[in-house]
């Protein structure tokens, strides 16, 4: 089963580009590099480990 992926920080509500920088823990909680960075890559929710998200290729990406 595939990521959800958000587009929007869970954070400060900033709009995430499906193929930009963000940060997501198990359960699909998605933060931006700022809010991830700023809460030490630990998840508010479930106190997991943030990781650097998977990047969609967006039509057009080589």
């Amino acid at each position: 089963m595939p990521l959800d992926m958000r587009d929007r920080c869970e954070k400060c509500e900033q709009t995430l580009a499906m193929n930009g920088e963000a940060f997501i823990c198990s359960y699909e909680c998605t933060f931006c590099a700022d809010c991830a960075l700023a809460m030490v890559h630990t998840c508010p929710n479930c106190r997991g480990e943030l990781v650097a998200r998977p990047k969609r290729k967006v039509k057009g990406d080589v």
